[in-house]
């Protein structure tokens, strides 16, 4: 099959696959979720009808394909970083990550331990104008940030 790619995520398997070797209703369900996502249609019973697939084919399928633009778009970095224990650095490596339009979604700060607590951050990037390198090349010239590196992203 020409242009299949596998990756394993713990026991799934996913495949790349182009668009014109797929069953109809693989497409037809991408395209009632992307009536959906854009308010043309206000439920499932409406998207499935205007595509011409059955409601059942549609929950059969619906979470298990999506468009390789919307994966590539929706990206989740995980950054460790070492800041300095001084009032206000966090707040500004935040306001920056915002100034970039980068989501943060989670924090977690251990105790500052010899004047240096760890911080590692989950930030959705799929709105940054910038590539994450950017990102991370903007939180290493912070004042009172000693290291920052990426530890997962997906």
């Amino acid at each position: 099959m020409l242009g299949k790619k596998e990756a394993e995520i713990g026991s799934e398997r996913y495949y790349l696959v182009r668009e014109d070797i797929l069953p109809e209703a693989l497409i037809k369900t991408v395209q009632a979720k992307e009536l959906l996502a854009r308010g043309e249609v206000k439920t499932i019973h409406e998207a499935a009808e205007q595509v011409e697939l059955s409601r059942s084919a549609f929950y059969k399928y619906k979470d298990g394909i999506f468009p390789l633009s919307k994966l590539d778009r929706e990206r989740i970095v995980t950054i460790s970083m070492d800041l300095e224990h001084r009032s206000g650095i966090l707040s500004r490596v935040l306001a920056m990550i915002a100034g970039l339009e980068g989501n943060v979604l989670t924090i977690h700060q251990t105790i500052p331990l010899q004047g240096v607590a760890n911080v590692v951050i989950s930030v959705e990037t799929s709105l940054m104008g910038e590539p994450v390198a950017h990102l991370l090349e903007k939180l290493r010239e912070q004042d009172g940030v000693s290291r920052a590196t990426i530890v997962g992203q997906g």
